[in-house]
């Protein structure tokens, strides 16, 4: 295997096959754009575990994602994509840079969801976009981004059902997009409380990556209690 790419909490490596690409989970964690940085033992694994179920999940809804199969406790096995250069994000409870950005106190249940675009670039700061920019940039089509928005919103409601049965809130999350060998867009990337904020409906206890952001507990209890839940 060659290594194609790193990034914060994931290496990508090549294959035999020219269409398959191996994602190997770090126990990296960042925040803040990079400047808080440890790591922190089994992260990885529970993260590769956790996605796992998710796009499986996701596959059995009729949702078509870059995954395969998992391989190993730190590997999955995925769809070689092109990624799209946006970050896609739903916020279904005001919570983290949003409730900075406008001044609005956390936990308010919105009457909708929020569907935002950030330009995926970690030299500015991942700014977030409307879809004028993006088209102006040549980021995407009005019609790739009429698609990621349709598509999105259909994953944020399969996920707030899954979820919600296991008893937490799907707060908000990150998702990234990417082109498949036939030019098609599909889900990529990873699902998990890295990238999705995830309250106990009882106590809002926070089981996500905020536990390092913001220093509220050990973040392997928290991840593992989430895949204890959605394990069952």
């Amino acid at each position: 295997m060659m290594l194609l790419y790193e990034g914060k909490a994931k290496q990508v490596y090549s294959t035999e096959k020219e269409n398959e690409y191996i994602v190997y989970f770090k126990d990296d964690a960042t925040a803040f754009n990079g400047e808080k940085k440890a790591e922190i033992s089994s992260k990885g694994i529970l993260n590769n575990k956790i996605s796992t179920i998710m796009f499986e999940m996701l596959h059995e809804k009729q949702i078509s994602t870059h995954f395969v199969k998992n391989i190993s406790e730190r590997e999955m096995l995925v769809k070689k994509v092109e990624i799209l250069p946006l970050e896609v994000i739903v916020r279904n409870i005001t919570a983290g840079s949003f409730c900075k950005r406008v001044g609005i106190e956390e936990g308010i249940v919105l009457d909708e969801p929020i569907f935002e675009i950030c330009y995926k670039n970690d030299e500015y700061g991942d700014p977030m976009l409307n879809d004028d920019h993006a088209v102006a940039m040549k980021l995407a089509t009005r019609d790739e981004l009429k698609f990621l928005r349709e598509e999105t919103l259909k994953i944020n409601e399969l996920m707030k059902e899954f979820f919600l049965k296991m008893n937490l809130k799907l707060v908000d999350f990150k998702l990234e997009f990417g082109k498949d060998s036939e030019g098609n867009i599909i889900l990529a990337d990873e699902i998990s409380p890295d990238t999705c904020r995830l309250w106990d409906v009882d106590t809002n206890e926070k089981l996500d990556k905020d536990r390092f952001r913001r220093d509220l507990g050990d973040l392997v209890k928290g991840y593992e209690e989430v895949l204890s839940r959605i394990s069952n």
